[in-house]
């Protein structure tokens, strides 16, 4: 990747997006598209009209970049993201990011849908991403280094910031949500996992597994934003639970799940 790759992208987006940075920037994974409560809309520009990302092809991902104020803090939000399975490379992965580092943001909150492995969750539960495993290897920090980016060797002791961690137990202590500290283990999708890969991610001490949110944490991490992870748990991993996977699983777990999405956002936006 090369900053000149996003350049035109930046280009094509409003100047109100880069008028003041944001107070946090918030990248919505699978079905939580509808999780946000605004006082006032600033911006919305459809991924249609940014270079690089297009329109969303997964369902469940609205595709929509949001500006707005809620409780006197500027939010950026994406409503839905691309992943590396879609096949257009990790500029269309990491963009996002990078517009926010753009923007000057200093906080990321990536969400996502995820399969449990550990017992002790349930469809419906709350993971507060305390690390990860890359099962694959794939890392968008790949290629040419730019300083903008980072350090070409950065540290991974703590992509998770555990300042933000504490913030989200803190919401979901008060307003009653079942969540948990987990591992999160990445995976290339699209295909789910089979039940042998599941006990292998469970013996490597991965609680929940899913196909986004590490690269884009890596990223953020490595160019210096604090990275906060929250995954809902959509459905038991392959083995675990007795039906099979689908997507529409993950979407009606999401929809079940939204008033209680939204108050998770809200009161973490509140705590900033």
């Amino acid at each position: 990747m090369s900053p000149s790759d996003f350049d035109h992208a930046a280009g094509c987006l409003p100047d109100e997006c880069f008028r003041t940075p944001p107070d946090l920037g918030i990248m919505l994974g699978s079905g939580w598209g509808d999780a946000l409560a605004m006082d006032e809309c600033l911006v919305r520009v459809p991924y249609a009209d940014i270079p690089l990302l297009g329109r969303a092809t997964v369902p469940g991902h609205a595709g929509e970049l949001i500006v707005y104020m809620r409780e006197g803090k500027r939010i950026v939000a994406w409503c839905g993201r691309r992943h590396w399975y879609e096949g257009a490379g990790w500029e269309s992965v990491v963009l996002p990011v990078e517009i926010l580092r753009r923007m000057g943001a200093e906080k990321l909150l990536v969400t996502n849908a995820a399969g449990g492995i550990n017992p002790a969750l349930k469809a419906g539960d709350f993971v507060a991403v305390k690390d990860h495993i890359n099962i694959v290897g794939l890392n968008p920090l790949i290629g040419s280094h730019h300083v903008e980016w980072g350090s070409r060797f950065p540290d991974m002791t703590e992509v998770y910031s555990r300042p933000l961690i504490e913030k989200l137990h803190a919401c979901a202590n008060r307003l009653d949500l079942r969540m948990m500290d987990g591992v999160y283990a990445f995976t290339a999708g699209p295909c789910y996992e089979t039940p042998a890969e599941v006990r292998a991610y469970k013996q490597q001490g991965a609680d929940v597994v899913g196909m986004s949110t590490v690269p884009e944490a890596v990223f953020a991490h490595a160019c210096g934003i604090k990275v906060a992870a929250v995954s809902l748990v959509s459905n038991l991993a392959a083995g675990i639970g007795h039906a099979p996977l689908s997507h529409q699983e993950v979407i009606d777990a999401a929809e079940c799940a939204k008033p209680r999405m939204r108050s998770l956002i809200d009161g973490f936006v509140a705590r900033l």
